[in-house]
């Protein structure tokens, strides 16, 4: 049976109040739900709890699913970016989303947000290398705004396509293909820079 068909047979068991089907759909959806809030979120901390609130949406919500209106992957995107979104809104003065070459400060000699990255050379073990790579692409992602950082999460460490995460954001394909395009840019560039600052 396919991925789609067992999604829509354990939504309607869940439904009817079969509590092993919701099981199912939390440990089939778990890691990819909470993968989306920790590279929007930055912390594996916030990323638990969003994740969790996500699963609280979810449930409340179940009955809104629309198997005619496209696949159970994209409805459980739609929400999570949506309480994302949310989330953003309301700890928006908490966070840095500023364009990188803009200042910290509105003093003119401030340095831009992409030089003041903190310098991180690699340790002799590849293991701790290969952490820190992640680690400065986790820390570059989180500088990008958060149309761009959506936009790139979905396409690249989602592997959704155009049109489904066109359906998640609301917006033409032209415009997720356009912010796909702008946040590769902006990430390229911040890494460059980063790693300019390594060598």
């Amino acid at each position: 049976m396919e991925d789609a068909q067992v999604a829509v047979l354990l939504v309607r068991r869940c439904i009817s109040g079969d509590a092993a089907a919701w099981e199912e759909i939390v440990q089939r959806y778990n890691r990819r739900i909470y993968n989306i809030c920790y590279r929007f979120a930055g912390s594996a901390d916030d990323a638990q709890d969003l994740t969790q609130e996500v699963f609280i949406k979810m449930y409340r919500t179940l009955n809104s699913y629309d198997v005619d209106r496209g696949a159970f992957m994209t409805w459980v995107t739609t929400v999570t970016r949506n309480l994302l979104v949310d989330h953003f809104r309301k700890t928006k003065q908490d966070r840095l989303t500023d364009s990188l070459d803009t200042t910290s400060s509105d003093h003119e000699d401030a340095m831009p947000l992409g030089e003041q990255i903190p310098d991180r050379r690699p340790a002799p073990d590849s293991h701790v290398q290969s952490r820190e790579a992640r680690d400065v692409v986790h820390e570059a992602l989180q500088k990008l705004s958060p149309e761009l950082r959506e936009a790139v999460i979905l396409r690249d460490l989602q592997d959704m396509d155009y049109k489904e995460i066109a359906t998640v954001l609301k917006v033409p394909e032209g415009t997720v293909k356009s912010r796909i395009n702008r946040g590769r840019a902006e990430l390229a560039r911040l890494l460059q820079r980063t790693y300019r600052q390594v060598m």
